[in-house]
């Protein structure tokens, strides 16, 4: 089974499918332009894939994410979601970070509560929903616990939660289980790709580890080092559901060293 190379995204034309999110010349300076963090990137999402973003530390991914999450602005080009450029935070669209970023005086469930209290008083509803995303994630029985009484992985699965309960049709997740050891980071994966099967979300993944990367997308966006650029979109043919044992196939080692070989060549 071999990857798909694209050096440029197909069109919406060619694919048969509009795109749900596309960037086209995006670029980010910084200083006056004195640090070019992301220059000329186009690229087409389409609405329920999994992306995951791979490139080296200090490439712009995580600037790439904070553009499309409107917290900071483009320095050119065209960045649209729905056919609406982004120029500010969208409801639609909710982010997640490396650190769980949890009140230490709420429970998990109120943790999870937040962006609903935001905006108006939580109501039974409100309080159901969020107890069934920590199910989900894996949390029944925690849903009172303290952050100080959860693990890391335990915490990043109320942050997912979180994100869940904004009703966000965009998931941005900025290398969420960096932090944590390879084991729960393991886990932590697995569980990823149920629940997005399950709430069926667009997903864009930051990570600089490969075979993250590949083991979670649908595609796989390779960036150079700094300035940034899209070097690469690789396919990721893949069946689905995964389990960790494909990590152990020939045709996950491949496409493992195809993204080596894409980002060694810069």
């Amino acid at each position: 089974m071999n990857a798909i190379l694209i050096d440029r995204p197909e069109t919406s034309a060619q694919s048969g499918r509009n795109a749900f999110i596309q960037g086209r010349n995006l670029s980010k300076s910084f200083g006056d332009g004195a640090v070019v963090a992301l220059e000329g990137a186009d690229f087409e999402i389409h609405e329920g894939e999994f992306i995951s973003l791979v490139g080296p530390s200090g490439c712009g991914k995580s600037t790439l994410l904070r553009i499309l999450a409107g917290l900071i602005p483009k320095s050119g080009g065209s960045l649209q979601v729905r056919g609406e450029e982004v120029v500010k935070p969208r409801t639609d669209i909710g982010m997640m970070f490396q650190k769980a970023t949890l009140l230490e005086w709420r429970t998990a469930v109120e943790n999870v509560l937040l962006p609903t209290e935001m905006h108006r008083k939580p109501n039974d509803h409100d309080w159901q929903e969020a107890m069934d995303l920590l199910g989900m994630v894996g949390l029944r029985d925690f849903e009172f616990s303290f952050p100080r009484q959860l693990s890391g992985g335990m915490q990043q699965r109320v942050a997912l939660a979180r994100l869940l309960h904004t009703g966000a049709d965009i998931l941005l997740l900025d290398e969420p289980f960096g932090a944590l050891d390879e084991f729960t980071r393991e886990r932590l994966n697995v569980e990823l790709l149920r629940v997005v099967a399950e709430v069926r979300k667009t997903t864009f993944f930051v990570t600089h580890n490969i075979a993250e990367a590949i083991f979670l997308a649908d595609r796989v966006m390779v960036m150079t080092p700094r300035p940034g650029r899209l070097a690469a979109m690789i396919d990721i043919p893949l069946a689905r559901p995964r389990e960790l044992s494909l990590q152990q196939s020939p045709e996950f080692n491949a496409l493992v060293s195809q993204v080596r070989d894409v980002l060694g060549g810069h």
